[in-house]
């Protein structure tokens, strides 16, 4: 009886309504992250959240904004419940909002299982550690920061450049190679634009990517604090897709910038003391609770891959948000904006770039014996042709010896071949991998000094120099 009693005691005792939370008093038992129903004064529904209780206060945050509630007839009904989200395979193909409720038009989900969207810890122990590749079909990932299955790789960008075209490239291309298992991909926005979701929505649809995404999309108009349950909703439906159905589930989620706003915005209006720029000092253990989702556990078949994406405010790498996810995450792909400013797509910068996991997934019997050297003296190439270029603006091209030119045009040209392809192009590693040989010919044989010499008699074209003049 005390049971029943305690899962629908229900409260007319609000006291303040603030942004986002609200705070009601004389409430018996209330537990964090607790799901609260509330009845507004015109008689709707909404749902909120316990987010912290003291003695007998409780502060609520609700999903779907204060807006229209007062502090005389708002009735709050305490369920007894953390959040929970019903999982079925029937949701791949689907959309759904922030909080899991499905907008695409089609019927509600018949769950196979509930779980709570918290997650639980995955125990360091079990961990495997991240080491088959996973293509992606776009050269400077696939070739000189590999994507691992089990990795969590974010895409830093800035803004106004091409990261959503970028994402709808990888979920719709993304595949393991040599694999009978099956591949999903579940894609979380946070506080995107409807602009924005249509181009997604349209992006999957047409493509036929649709059947194998499932998409949770919080829109800049939807209120904040669902932005905090967007990527626990996506990253609990992986993790049942995972580790309860065996499946290889890339996760991307987009824009994590947002998502932190969400939690700034919340912390604001609960006075507490700021930390660097105004975010709050718990947001690297947030953070860390959402990446550290993805990975392998030692006998299950499924994995977990995550990219996040998140716009870098005034392209600087430093600011908190970057810093703390670089800091959390095994690398990073940077979008470059001199690059996308000359006409490149994708503007992916490979010096700043890093995949910190990416010798575990390339290699004899997972990419080719080679990807590793190319790799190498690909970056180290192209490092020497940049800096040649600042040192040419300064002297002159005449300035400059037969070998410095070499290095100048390698540059360009492993711009415009290697990095610049189509946003439909799918490029097989082989594919990525011959076409850097292929610039590589541009260099004198004695400058190729981190790829082996049985690679170079296999691989390196011959009479390429000669042609490309």
């Amino acid at each position: 009886m005390n049971d029943v009693d305690i899962k629908t005691r229900e409260y007319t005792t609000v006291t303040e309504v603030s942004g986002p939370l609200m705070v009601v008093q004389g409430v018996e038992g209330a537990a964090y992250n607790e799901i609260v129903e509330i009845e507004t004064p015109s008689g709707e529904n909404r749902t909120g959240q316990v987010l912290e209780v003291q003695n007998d206060i409780a502060v609520v945050q609700v999903f779907e904004g204060t807006s229209n509630l007062n502090t005389e007839s708002t009735k709050v009904r305490f369920t007894g419940e953390t959040a929970k989200i019903g999982l079925s395979t029937d949701m791949l193909g689907r959309i759904f909002n922030g909080i899991g409720k499905p907008i695409d038009g089609g019927p509600d989900i018949i769950p196979d299982v509930e779980l709570d969207v918290n997650g639980s810890p995955m125990n360091p122990a079990a961990r495997q550690f991240p080491a088959e590749f996973i293509q992606t079909g776009i050269s400077t990932i696939d070739g000189m920061n590999t994507l691992v299955r089990g990795q969590k790789l974010p895409i830093f960008s800035g803004s106004g450049l091409p990261h959503n075209e970028l994402a709808a490239q990888i979920a719709r291309q993304a595949k393991v190679l040599a694999e009978d298992s099956e591949f999903a991909v579940i894609f979380g926005a946070m506080g995107i634009t409807h602009e924005e979701a249509n181009f997604f929505m349209n992006e999957f649809e047409q493509t036929g990517a649709l059947e194998r995404v499932t998409v949770f999309m919080n829109l800049a108009d939807d209120p904040a604090i669902e932005r905090i349950m967007t990527p626990k909703m996506a990253l609990t439906t992986a993790e049942y897709l995972a580790f309860e159905k065996g499946m290889h589930v890339l996760v991307i989620l987009t824009d994590i910038t947002n998502y932190c706003e969400a939690l700034r915005e919340i912390s604001s209006a609960r006075n507490e003391v700021p930390g660097r720029r105004g975010y709050p000092g718990y947001m690297y253990t947030d953070l860390a609770g959402m990446y550290e989702r993805a990975g392998r556990i030692r006998g299950k078949d499924g994995s977990i891959t995550q990219m996040p994406i998140l716009v870098m405010p005034q392209d600087d790498i430093t600011h908190p948000i970057p810093d703390l996810t670089g800091y959390i995450t095994e690398g990073q792909v940077v979008l470059g904006r001199d690059l996308d400013r000359t006409g490149i797509y994708p503007p992916v910068d490979v010096l700043p770039s890093l995949s910190r996991l990416m010798s575990g997934g390339i290699g004899d019997g997972r990419t080719r014996e080679d990807h590793s050297g190319v790799s190498d003296q690909l970056y180290a190439a192209y490092a020497e042709g940049r800096d040649l270029r600042d040192l040419t603006a300064v002297v002159g091209e005449e300035a400059l010896t037969d070998r410095d030119r070499k290095f100048l045009r390698f540059a360009d040209e492993f711009e415009d071949k290697f990095i610049r392809q189509s946003k439909d192009e799918d490029r097989g590693i082989e594919e990525t991998l011959d076409l850097g040989w292929k610039l590589l010919s541009i260099l004198p044989t004695t400058e190729l000094k981190r790829v082996k010499d049985e690679h170079v008699e296999k691989y390196l074209p011959t009479g390429e120099e000669e042609t490309e003049e």
